[in-house]
């Protein structure tokens, strides 16, 4: 089974100060990584957060890696093949960010390495988590005081664990079911992720996810019957 890790960057100016974050969900629990360069861009920033998530595995490791950035991804699965048959060039001059380039390249070669580009701010778990880290990381850098919200998740000691019993409509339990087979995680975690995420972002940040979500949805074109 792959481990599913979610990677995303960013800076604020672009080029400004700029954060990177990954999380890892690991077997035995999220593993969450961050950091930040005061002076960057957000492409650097994306190719960061990636060498960061698989310079944590053992060459071997089986890995899908979820990004958000269309750059990263299509760097990897489509363009790095004819910018290597060319020296590091691109048509039109040497690659950018090639020191990252080839470091990724290096990495990704001794990997089984999936890559997946998941729709930014859509509500996915792990991609909005990571985005979390990756502000983290950019505030670290400069030295500001991290947001409640924004702190890293820490594994609970094991006399804190609580259980909890509610009860769940049963539709809401099926997507609950079927989401946990798409990702290939166990239900427990996944209703414990959606737990963490809506109370980091609280009411008002639902219910934008809620209305960008519905939005998003109407401006899909209908599938033919």
């Amino acid at each position: 089974m792959r481990t599913i890790v979610y990677a995303d960057g960013g800076c604020d100016p672009n080029p400004g100060p700029g954060g990177w974050g990954v999380v890892i969900q690991a077997a035995d629990g999220p593993v969450e990584l961050h950091g930040g360069d005061r002076v960057t861009t957000n492409n650097r920033m994306e190719l960061t957060a990636a060498i960061s998530a698989l310079e944590y595995f053992p060459e071997g490791a089986a890995i899908e890696m979820r990004c958000d950035s269309q750059y990263v991804v299509k760097s990897v699965t489509e363009w790095m093949p004819g910018w290597k048959r060319r020296g590091w060039r691109t048509a039109t001059g040497p690659v950018k960010n090639v020191d990252l380039m080839e470091r990724l390249d290096s990495l990704a070669r001794t990997r089984d390495v999936r890559w997946t580009w998941v729709r930014g701010h859509s509500g996915e778990v792990g991609n909005e988590r990571a985005d979390v880290l990756a502000t983290l990381g950019r505030r670290e850098i400069l030295g500001e005081r991290a947001k409640p919200q924004e702190a890293p998740a820490r594994s609970p000691e094991p006399t804190a664990a609580a259980t909890i019993p509610f009860l769940i409509e049963v539709g809401l339990a099926g997507e609950i079911a079927r989401a946990a087979e798409r990702l290939g995680l166990p239900q427990a975690v996944v209703i414990e992720d959606a737990l963490r995420l809506a109370l980091e972002l609280g009411p008002e940040g639902v219910a934008r996810t809620r209305k960008a979500l519905a939005l998003d949805s109407a401006r899909r074109p209908a599938k033919a019957s």
